[in-house]
């Protein structure tokens, strides 16, 4: 009997505490508005960045693809893994099988000795997925001043504007503006750490890892850090949905499909209820 008049009063003492707690939070943040930070101040958003599988009816450029795919085995597979993407998928832009299982032997991945049972490497196959450039969390740690560098696989769903934010992260790296330094000189990069307003502590691990020229096209295409960074974009959008063209060609189809439905099921209703009205007169 006690428990029913207890009950209520712990409820309403929970929510004067909640409601007191509300009040509290939103007179303090009028009163006394967050300090200004670094951070808020000079971060920028990632640029606009114009790729084929834009808008409704956009579809992947293989060829762009391609390119930048190039780009991320002689440059970024150095230290970020692939690991939700297998070799196979890459007959999806355009590679022929043959092609497919060259470029997987190309790769070195981790395998077993059917002799011995011992652990070591073998050449991949067209069912392996990419492999991580180091064995283990600790080993990238090592390598990169104890950060370890994210897997790309995903990247480009992974961050808001993703396509975008990889774009202009790439092209984004330079020195700190004089205002951040005099303003905030505890933000100003230190030993190991490189400045980019589009990252989001505006510093991080990762030093420029594209520059102009470093990677040759077999077809002639540009090869500027501009260029370059717009196909790993691409390429990275890919890897984070590749069925993004059959979403596309199936979604509109179905749209169409729902449309005609609803037409249909409108005029169905109103010869429906055109009979019952009638029906209800007589």
């Amino acid at each position: 009997m006690m428990y029913r008049f207890i009950a209520p009063v712990i409820g309403l003492f929970f929510a004067l505490s909640a409601l007191a707690a509300l009040v509290s939070g939103a007179y303090t943040a009028i009163t006394e508005p967050a300090e200004e930070t670094a951070e808020h101040a000079f971060h920028k958003h990632p640029k606009k960045l114009d790729l084929s599988t834009n808008g409704p009816f956009g579809k992947f450029d293989l060829q762009q693809v391609q390119r930048g795919y190039q780009v991320y085995k002689e440059v970024c597979a150095a230290c970020h893994s692939l690991k939700y993407v297998a070799f196979r998928d890459l007959a999806q832009l355009g590679y022929s099988e043959a092609e497919v299982k060259a470029e997987a032997a190309s790769w070195t991945v981790p395998g077993i000795d059917p002799n011995t049972g011992e652990v070591g490497t073998r050449p991949g196959l067209a069912t392996d997925y990419f492999p991580s450039p180091y064995p283990n969390d600790v080993a990238a740690r090592a390598a990169n001043n104890n950060a370890i560098p994210p897997d790309l696989s995903l990247m480009a769903k992974a961050r808001h504007d993703g396509a975008a934010y990889v774009y202009s992260l790439l092209t984004g790296y330079q020195e700190p503006s004089a205002e951040l330094k005099k303003r905030f000189p505890d933000s100003v990069p230190g030993a190991n750490l490189h400045h980019n307003p589009y990252f989001a502590n505006l510093n991080l691990a990762m030093a420029q890892p594209l520059h102009d020229g470093q990677v040759t096209f077999a077809d002639g295409s540009k090869n500027d850090l501009d260029s370059m960074s717009h196909d790993v974009a691409a390429f990275l959008t890919w890897t984070a949905e590749p069925t993004l063209d059959k979403r596309k060609q199936t979604g509109w189809p179905v749209l169409g499909f729902l449309l005609f439905a609803t037409v249909l099921a409108y005029l169905a209703y109103r010869n429906i209820w055109a009979d019952l009205k009638a029906q209800k007169k007589k």
